[in-house]
């Protein structure tokens, strides 16, 4: 049997049959244009902190019951990057 992180669990169940191949969890992909977190973030050339507050951001409504937990952490990564303009 193949090991696996614990992350691979959590990928595979927040994700439709379809998107099994694909490998992206449902709450990555907006519902109306089907654009992918991800690409959009490629697409701005965003660096790490704000592109993690992006996807937090663009994923907050979808992923839990209440999008607060996805917004303190998309807030706590444009903390950083503040931190890291101060440099």
């Amino acid at each position: 049997m193949t090991e696996h992180n614990k992350y691979y669990y959590e990928l595979d169940r927040n994700m439709n049959t379809t998107d099994k191949d694909k490998r992206i969890p449902n709450y990555y992909v907006g519902k109306h244009h089907g654009y992918e977190a991800r690409k959009v973030v490629e697409d701005f050339e965003l660096n790490y902190n704000i592109a993690t507050a992006t996807t937090y951001l663009l994923r907050s409504s979808n992923k839990h019951k209440s999008p607060k937990e996805c917004i303190k952490k998309a807030i706590a990564h444009l903390e950083f990057e503040l931190e890291r303009l101060k440099l």
